[in-house]
């Protein structure tokens, strides 16, 4: 990309569009082309296809989905499926349709089975089942990727995909019904706290681990894979940084100052027991994430209760 490449972020108000958006500010490049889902619902083909033919884009990354957490999974699969579907299937068609020069593609770890050898190799995909609580979001990210695939195959459109590992930081979705566990677990500790609560309690029993990597990060990976990848295998996108639910727990509750006790409730689903990326590929590629957990978990706390404070 050079800094005038036309540039179409589609989910730019998202945590990783947002993101994407930053850094290529930063950067200099200065086409950027931005639509809210009021200006541009991306589930409607018709308008996607006028969008992309009459704005002639050049790049594309594909940050724009249905997202959230174990319970808002769970609780509405034909809303994540079906979302997410539409979203992809137009934006990718579209795209090679309109003479896009190159895509990226954003799947997520939960595209792997539920029980798979650690650390998660890219060939592990589809080897056994799916996490059932996000089995219809998992199920449209793996069809996002294969078209990837299938349309460079058939059509030799340079789409690319990243499957990064769990994300968090600013700009994140803090609803505790609807959030990833860092911003949920953030929004509860502190609601507790404000609101003088002696207990809060935690989904499922602490047990699970998982590698999290910090938006900053993967928007740097994106630039990167970009500018210096061309191949049609989908590529895992981590940190090396790994930690149980409990642990993460318990570090959000000190770093908030809540001082009451957390419970946990085991009749509520734990998710996939553990989930660690091997980005042997892309780390072996040159790049390497920059913020350390620490560092990130600071960040997103520090810019949470700023927000809380306004």
């Amino acid at each position: 990309m050079d800094k005038n490449s036309k540039i179409f972020v589609a989910g730019h108000k998202g945590l990783v569009g947002s993101s994407i958006v930053r850094l290529l500010t930063e950067q200099g490049y200065s086409n950027l082309i931005l639509k809210t889902k009021e200006e541009l619902d991306l589930r409607k083909q018709k308008d996607v296809s006028e969008f992309f033919h009459s704005e002639k884009i050049d790049y594309v990354f594909l940050a724009a989905a249905k997202v959230g957490g174990i319970n808002y999974n769970a609780t509405v699969p034909a809303d994540f499926i079906y979302d997410n579907l539409m979203i992809q299937t137009n934006v990718i068609d579209s795209a090679y349709r309109s003479g896009v020069k190159k895509l990226l593609f954003l799947g997520s770890a939960c595209i792997y089975p539920k029980v798979t050898p650690q650390p998660i190799k890219e060939e592990y995909l589809l080897t056994s089942k799916l996490e059932p609580t996000n089995e219809g979001y998992a199920l449209a990210k793996i069809t996002g990727l294969r078209m990837c695939e299938y349309y460079r195959k058939q059509y030799g459109f340079n789409a690319i995909s990243l499957m990064p590992a769990n994300l968090y930081g600013i700009n994140d979705n803090f609803d505790p019904a609807k959030g990833h566990v860092i911003p949920g677990l953030i929004n509860k500790f502190h609601t507790a706290m404000t609101e003088g609560d002696p207990e809060i309690i935690c989904w499922g029993d602490g047990s699970p681990t998982r590698e999290f990597l910090y938006v900053d990060d993967l928007a740097d990976a994106c630039l990167f894979l970009m500018d210096n990848y061309d191949e049609s295998e989908f590529i895992n996108v981590g940190s090396d940084t790994e930690i149980k639910i409990v642990d993460l727990a318990n570090i959000i509750k000190d770093t908030i100052g809540f001082k009451g006790r957390v419970g946990w409730d085991t009749s509520l689903p734990n998710g996939t027991p553990r989930r660690k990326m091997d980005s042997t590929r892309l780390f072996n590629m040159g790049w390497k994430p920059k913020i350390s957990f620490d560092e990130g978990l600071k960040r997103t706390i520090e810019w949470y209760l700023a927000r809380k404070a306004k």
